[in-house]
């Protein structure tokens, strides 16, 4: 096959594994910025052209989109479903998956279990969002927060409604929830590969940070999931429609809650804490869903 992936920087660890992957398996991969990429909107013979070149005879493209750079990247990889080429993750699932608000909409109307989440704008009225969200300690989110930054713990009524304040002196959007206590700081990052959980990892936050987040400075072991934590894994990325994602789940005392569903997980973290070839479960599922020489000029839109 020949796949296309997508990224801004080819050094990261994830990508330079999905390259290493591929490559062990026989397949060419061209890495491409998504960012330098021009995009030729036509009805016939759409076109996406980089470093001067008309890019084509592509099978598969693996998207690994920033965050901050959703809109345009997920642009992109809707421009290659036009010209046929077998997505790992489809451009609708990607967008659906990084808005915090709508992925969580999804999921509660699925059944699937969460914490108790209040989304506010106007918040003149902090003591009433806190009282629905069950009471201090609440954790307090932007919407556009990632890896951690934007999320905060209001640990008593005082400072929880301070932070709200805070936040609504911003003009943005924030979602107030249930602090998960039992949890203990920890929770468990499942990557989701098709309709299995192939890797999973327990992460702990530092030492009185009670974010889990690596990217904060927490540490990942291996951990074995129980039935309830998987199907609630599978089910969160259905839910997204995502074929590879990474959930995140809290140990709550009336069972695994999803906090996030993350389109673009990062490899080192569970491959180094579970032992296990997730790059190479991520090819082998292309190799089973794309059809190599079956580029079409126009498809999905």
């Amino acid at each position: 096959m020949k796949i296309a992936l997508l990224c801004r920087n080819p050094n990261l660890y994830s990508h330079k594994r999905l390259v290493e992957a591929a490559e062990a398996r026989g397949h060419e991969v061209q890495v491409i910025n998504h960012l330098r990429c021009y995009i030729n909107i036509t009805a016939h013979r759409p076109e996406i052209i980089y470093d001067n070149e008309k890019l084509k005879g592509f099978d598969a493209v693996i998207p690994r989109i920033g965050a901050s750079v959703t809109y345009f990247g997920a642009a992109v990889l809707r421009q290659f479903e036009m010209m046929g080429v077998y997505p790992l993750n489809e451009s609708v699932a990607v967008s659906r998956s990084r808005d915090k608000l709508r992925s969580l909409q999804l999921l509660a109307r699925k059944g699937i279990g969460l914490p108790v989440t209040i989304f506010a704008h106007r918040t003149s009225d902090p003591e009433k969002i806190i009282d629905m969200a069950g009471g201090a300690p609440v954790v307090i989110k932007l919407l556009e927060g990632t890896q951690g930054i934007g999320v905060v713990l209001g640990e008593t009524q005082k400072s929880a409604e301070s932070i709200i304040q805070a936040f609504g002196g911003v003009d943005t959007n924030i979602l107030v929830q249930e602090f998960v206590k039992e949890a203990n700081g920890e929770d468990i990052r499942c990557l989701v590969v098709g309709d299995r959980v192939v890797a999973s990892m327990l992460r702990k936050g530092r030492e009185g940070d009670f974010r889990s987040n690596l990217h904060r400075g927490g540490s990942a072991t291996m951990v074995k999931i129980n039935a309830q934590e998987r199907a609630t894994a599978l089910a969160a990325a259905k839910a997204m429609g995502l074929n590879v994602c990474g959930v995140d789940l809290l140990r709550s005392n009336h069972g695994p809650v999803v906090m996030e569903v993350n389109s673009s997980p990062g490899l080192e973290g569970v491959e180094t804490a579970s032992g296990k070839d997730v790059a190479g479960a991520i090819i082998e599922f292309l190799e089973k869903k794309a059809v190599p020489g079956k580029t079409k000029t126009r498809g999905r839109g």
